[in-house]
């Protein structure tokens, strides 16, 4: 059943070795990170539910992380004679019936596995008036298993795991030190947690009320409050970024419907620079994407993607090539996007 306020409740199961053998192999990720799917989720209602099945014994870096994301560790260790990946799957199965036929207030559950395997399951969850959400790495995921569930997303788009990729690729000498775990999260700039949040919620939902928008913003970071940053109210923080063409408002004064801003504005002046930039740099072959960033915040080191609700650099330059502001095409020889000036 849902609640009052028809705010999601949700359980989050995690197929654990799937998802970080996953993005281990195909995605280069020394370590597998919880955070894009914690924010998701939290975008989407409240994770009332987190349980991840694996044998840890070989994720002890793995397990700090999770711990510190509030995701209750079930052990699976591994036996002599018999498959502990199917004891996992039984294990991680029989949970989630369990949760379905006992706690009526969970609405959504989400299974995080590219696994085929788990196809009944999600089929039995929806039998059982459970929306099911799937999480699974792109390119190990099977094509039985999203057709299955109410909505897939491949952790690859989630926002979030752009950056994780980046610094695990990038020189030892230059990654962040493993401590920094323990550490508290820097919270985001406060322009860039609104509309990132708003980007979120609006992909899954028509309407986003300021009311809904400030529930999962403190879901994302528990420790806001607006009047830190000089406002007596969430509705006149809106008002003030509605102001600067950051969002848009409509509807009643009190609880006003939120929207991206679709005209003039930071988005459109970041579009604009992406054009001149890659005017600049294309040549006769086009302007890798790799590359293009570091001109563009050379150039206006304000700019940020993800304060204009986009999840990551690719992204953004995805939704100009949409826009026909742009021309963009994988090249294999270089394995990287190169972009040219539209037409």
């Amino acid at each position: 059943m849902r609640t009052d306020d028809n705010e999601e409740r949700i359980a989050l199961f995690l197929d654990y070795e799937n998802l970080a053998i996953g993005a281990r192999q195909d995605l280069g990720m020394t370590r597998f990170d919880f955070g894009p799917i914690a924010r998701a989720m939290a975008e989407r209602g409240r994770v009332v539910y987190r349980r991840a099945y694996a044998d840890w014994s070989g994720f002890d870096e793995d397990r700090r992380h999770l711990t510190r994301h509030q995701v209750e560790l079930i052990e699976i260790p591994q036996r002599m004679g018999t498959s502990r990946k199917n004891s996992a799957d039984i294990k991680m199965v029989v949970d989630a019936l369990e949760l379905a036929f006992e706690r009526d207030y969970v609405t959504t559950i989400v299974i995080c596995t590219g696994d085929s395997d788990f196809t009944p399951l999600v089929q039995k969850l929806r039998e059982l008036n459970r929306r099911v959400i799937g999480i699974g790495v792109r390119d190990s995921t099977s094509k039985l298993l999203p057709p299955a569930c109410d909505e897939f997303l491949y952790y690859d788009s989630l926002e979030g795991v752009e950056a994780s990729i980046a610094a695990s690729r990038a020189p030892k000498a230059t990654r962040a030190v493993d401590a920094d775990d323990d550490a508290p999260a820097e919270s985001p700039p406060l322009e860039e947690l609104v509309i990132s949040t708003l980007a979120g919620m609006q992909g899954s939902s028509d309407d986003v009320r300021a009311s809904t928008l400030k529930r999962a913003i403190t879901r994302i970071d528990p420790t806001f409050n607006e009047a830190d940053h000089g406002f007596r109210g969430f509705t006149e923080l809106l008002r003030h970024l509605a102001e600067r063409k950051v969002v848009e408002l409509s509807g009643p004064k009190r609880d006003p419907e939120v929207d991206l801003v679709t005209g003039d504005g930071p988005a459109q002046a970041a579009f604009d620079l992406l054009v001149a930039v890659v005017a600049d740099k294309a040549g006769k072959k086009g302007a890798a994407l790799s590359g293009l960033k570091t001109e563009i915040t050379r150039r206006d080191d304000g700019f940020n993607e993800r304060a204009l609700g986009y999840g990551g650099f690719l992204q953004f330059c995805k939704a100009a090539a949409a826009r026909d502001l742009v021309s963009m095409a994988w090249d294999d020889a270089r394995g990287d996007y190169l972009l040219s000036p539209a037409g």
